[in-house]
């Protein structure tokens, strides 16, 4: 597809030095706020008319905050101009990804894709749009890839040169400086009965601590901690993990207090393909945010920018006017609740490197321009089938000027079945990103407290 003429030359550079990295130039990163956004997504609209142009995103009092901090729909008066169905879906295939079209197939009867007027929503604060204009010129990959030296706050490559600074985006895209937020996870039963785990979660910047300090916290990415408080059974686990710059400097972190034992012990396995937390064998550790964690076992090929359904501002989904009943139902959540637009994506595959594991021997990422965050992902096995498939209710929090999801899902095709995270309808508030923490309350030591029951 056509791209602006700053992407054109790093794009082409890329296809054929998939592993460089390419610093932009100062008249590269010039263009960030002019004919880029000012984290790098292209401004125009397409020739088409069918992506707008980006003009600032949601204001801040784009529609009203409830009494538990939930954001009201700001294009609530939006009808659906069609819909994508089994019966359809070849007219629209060239902007679907693989594992929407298996969808289709997979479930003909009850898998479809209401597709609204495209709406460019995401707006950041001005410090984040600072530091990706520092970024731009500064940031490098190191240690072939596996770290990032020269970057500040979030958006490592907002021009990236090749698809390994695309995934870094995603990686350090902005989620606030800190938050907190009660969100529940189901993997239903192909019938769709479903038990609910309730965690608790907790992400700090390192800048977002009220005792930071660059000297003791300069290969730190993030600080995660995640409680289990339903249900009774694993009530009170605890996960706590450092997340690095440089992962393979210094490989991630990660510690776990088991309730029942009242131990702490640390968690090697919490990366790559370790078992997630509580998902009934349906994710890895790095299906968790989409993709998290080091890349070092993947080459990765941008194939280049596409134009895809991808789901988007999603607040009927996230609206706590819906229960799970409504939301969770056989086979995949309920379509009427959701809502696709036609967006520009970053289109990065990722191969299994020789002599490395993964039960993904590869991955498909379209990544969307406007926030870096991942919109769907498709998941292929050792035999090169289409296993999983990925895909994330966008959401932009516009209060806290935050992208986010109203959910994500991860659908295993041969077993009929899915995993559901991030949702957070019937609880007591919306996300907190306004929460105050210290280091001393992401330590091992810390995390017997946390776990009492």
């Amino acid at each position: 597809m056509k791209l602006n003429l700053v992407y054109s030359a790093l794009v082409a550079s890329a296809m054929a030095f998939s592993a460089s990295s390419v610093a932009a130039t100062a008249e590269q990163a010039a263009e960030l706020g002019n004919s880029l956004t000012p984290i790098g997504a292209e401004k125009a609209g397409n020739a088409s008319g069918t992506i707008p142009e980006w003009t600032g995103g949601l204001a801040t009092d784009a529609a009203a905050i409830d009494a538990k901090g939930f954001s009201a729909n700001p294009y609530a008066d939006d009808k659906p101009l069609f819909e994508i169905t089994a019966a359809n879906y070849e007219e629209y295939q060239d902007n679907l990804a693989p594992g929407q079209i298996a969808m289709f197939k997979r479930y003909p009867e009850t898998f479809k894709m209401p597709v609204y007027e495209s709406r460019r929503s995401v707006a950041l604060p001005d410090a984040i749009y600072e530091a990706a204009k520092r970024n731009a010129t500064n940031s490098k990959l190191v240690q072939g890839g596996n770290g990032v030296t020269g970057y500040d706050k979030a958006i490592a490559f907002p021009i990236p040169s090749n698809g390994l600074e695309v995934i870094w985006n995603h990686i350090t895209r902005y989620r606030g400086d800190s938050l907190q937020r009660i969100v529940t996870q189901a993997t239903p039963q192909t019938n769709g009965n479903y038990t609910i785990v309730r965690f608790v979660e907790e992400y700090v910047l390192p800048q977002g601590l009220t005792d930071y300090n660059a000297d003791t916290m300069g290969n730190i990415l993030y600080y995660f901690k995640q409680q289990v408080t339903d249900p009774g059974r694993l009530a009170g686990n605890v996960l706590l993990v450092h997340e690095t710059v440089d992962q393979v400097a210094t490989p991630r972190m990660a510690w776990i207090y088991n309730a029942g034992q009242r131990r702490v012990r640390r968690a090697p396995q919490v990366s790559y393909d370790g078992p997630g937390t509580a998902a009934d064998g349906m994710r890895t550790s790095d299906n968790l945010d989409m993709y998290n964690g080091a890349p070092d076992r993947y080459d990765w090929e941008l194939v280049g920018k596409k134009e895809q359904y991808i789901a988007y501002n999603s607040y009927r989904m996230g609206s706590p006017d819906v229960k799970y009943d409504d939301l969770i139902q056989p086979g995949h959540l309920n379509p009427e609740l959701a809502r696709y637009e036609l967006h520009r994506t970053w289109e990065v595959v990722a191969t299994v490197k020789e002599g490395e594991r993964h039960i993904y021997a590869k991955r498909h990422f379209f990544i969307d321009e406007d926030s870096w965050q991942a919109g769907h992902i498709d998941h292929y096995d050792g035999r090169g089938e289409l296993w999983r498939v990925a895909e994330a209710h966008a959401l932009h929090r516009y209060k806290a000027q935050v992208p986010g999801f109203a959910a994500e899902t991860l659908y295993d095709l041969v077993a009929g079945r899915y995993l559901a995270m991030g949702m957070n309808n019937e609880e007591s508030g919306d996300y907190n990103y306004e929460h105050k923490a210290s280091s001393t309350d992401f330590t091992p030591a810390a995390l017997r407290q946390s776990g009492v029951r």
